[in-house]
């Protein structure tokens, strides 16, 4: 037994002599030769890339600042200073502290899902937001990773340097065909490659095999993160392992030729000018704004073109398109049950003018859609931003059942100063069935006459027995 000890000490001794040696070899470094420049192996570059501007970033900021590594938050600057996302202050700290702001679009669009004018909107548009406050913006992710050629053309366009997919390097679980590590130059600029985003499930172990491995050949490997949090979050890292990770990885650029860049200094390029997309002007005297009022035009998914599904709350919806139509071949249909709180609704998909009507500030509007339901209806309004954020703005009366289709109609009050764009749609906020079709938006200044089968909600301030049902703010609309 006691033979053992002094074969364990000389152990410790040969490798504290052995690591004494390699940091001696670091501090000896000359002012022009970088420490991992001095040691061998193929040279890794690793980016630590944040999506989606959720405001818990700040920890993972404060995490990197710790160990003296920088990062790259990619910004749908149309969330910017929304509830649970990065304020402006926020992104100016970041910047201070040495990390990179990116472009992630205005509002987190599928680029793939909108027309060519709209995803120029989205991206030149973004970035020119950014710009104006003071970012040097060269990077760029495309949300949920969704790309086409179309869409790497007009990124490219907009001014930037680079685009970033996800799941086209070997990740922890899928695609282990894949190479560990991306090249630079990048393949593709505009479509570089990466692993998979890091998902909740994803251990220190996991984050440490994405960069030992892109270290066996060397390369440039991006590290996708979304939230920061303990607990409660979905994609998400807590802090406590991306402390550790931060402190293996700074700890590994000192004993290895791997080091921490931003996605911007990594594949470099100056900063080019900005570009600006052209937005819709306001609806004109007579003009329906709701384009495609009746459902009737499709995408190629199925669903009908410039409509999205709405709701919040505790219910059980289902929202779908039905023959059963008043003109065409169908209309929208939103049944609930299970019903707790919240509603459901179709909307004029939320964009930046080619889906969603543009209005004045100042100007009412006179909305109208027909319906058939079991259960009193209202409209739910929602506003856009001069950033291209959208909240949710007001509702009208109710709509009381019908059997038979009725047209609801409301005018609505003078929209806020700083509004660009109006989305709104019939609701179901209680059990029950409701079939909606022809909608319309028209600025009441030329708007045409009411069908005199309309059933016009009044102002509470003109019939006070009229209930109205007032949406939350931090609701977006959108169903999870």
């Amino acid at each position: 037994m006691s033979s053992s000890r002094p074969r364990r000490r000389g152990l410790r001794t040969a490798l504290a002599f052995a690591l004494m040696t390699v940091l001696g070899a670091v501090a000896a470094a000359t002012p022009f030769q970088s420490a991992s420049a001095a040691l061998p192996g193929a040279r890794t570059v690793v980016s630590l890339t944040f999506d989606d501007a959720n405001a818990n970033q700040m920890t993972g900021a404060s995490i990197l600042d710790r160990y003296g590594l920088d990062g790259t938050f990619y910004v749908p600057s149309g969330f910017v200073g929304s509830a649970g996302y990065l304020t402006l202050a926020n992104l100016t700290t970041l910047k201070a502290a040495g990390h990179e702001i990116g472009g992630h679009t205005l509002s987190h669009a599928d680029l793939t899902a909108v027309p060519a004018a709209e995803v120029k909107r989205q991206v030149c548009n973004d970035r020119a937001w950014l710009a104006g406050n003071g970012f040097s913006v060269r990077s760029f992710a495309y949300p949920f990773a969704s790309l086409n050629a179309a869409a790497k053309t007009i990124v490219k366009d907009c001014g930037y340097n680079s685009a970033r997919g996800l799941g086209d390097l070997r990740s922890p679980s899928s695609c282990t065909g894949c190479p560990s590590a991306e090249t630079l130059p990048p393949l593709d600029a505009y479509e570089t490659r990466a692993p998979d985003q890091v998902e909740t499930s994803w251990t220190l172990k996991n984050l440490q095999d994405i960069v030992t491995r892109a270290e066996t050949r060397g390369g440039w490997t991006q590290i996708t993160f979304h939230n920061v949090c303990a607990s409660g979050c979905d994609i998400s890292v807590t802090p406590t392992v991306l402390d550790q990770f931060a402190s293996w990885l700074k700890a590994r650029t000192l004993v290895r030729n791997t080091v921490v860049q931003t996605v911007g200094d990594a594949v470099g390029g100056t900063v080019k000018p900005v570009v600006t997309a052209p937005v819709p002007g306001p609806i004109g005297p007579g003009v329906n704004g709701v384009v495609n009022p009746g459902f009737e035009t499709l995408d190629a998914d199925g669903t009908p073109s410039c409509w999205m599904q709405g709701g919040y709350g505790t219910n059980a919806a289902n929202l779908a398109l039905t023959s059963a139509a008043r003109t065409g071949a169908r209309a929208g249909r939103v049944a609930v049950t299970g019903y707790v709180d919240g509603d459901a609704k179709w909307l004029p998909r939320f964009d930046l003018g080619g889906c969603s009507p543009t209005v004045a500030p100042g100007h009412t509007y006179s909305l109208r859609s027909w319906y058939t339901s079991t259960a009193v209806t209202q409209y739910a309004v929602y506003a856009r931003n001069a950033q291209g954020a959208w909240f949710y703005w007001t509702s009208s009366p109710w709509f009381a059942p019908a059997s038979t289709f009725t047209q609801a109609t409301w005018t609505t009050p003078p929209v806020p100063a700083g509004t660009t764009g109006l989305s709104f749609g019939l609701n179901v906020f209680s059990n029950g069935t409701l079939v909606t079709d022809d909608y319309a938006i028209y600025d009441t200044v030329g708007a045409p006459a009411v069908s005199s089968a309309a059933v016009t909600a009044s102002t509470p301030a003109q019939a006070p027995a009229l209930s109205r049902k007032v949406e939350p703010q931090s609701s977006s609309g959108l169903q999870d």
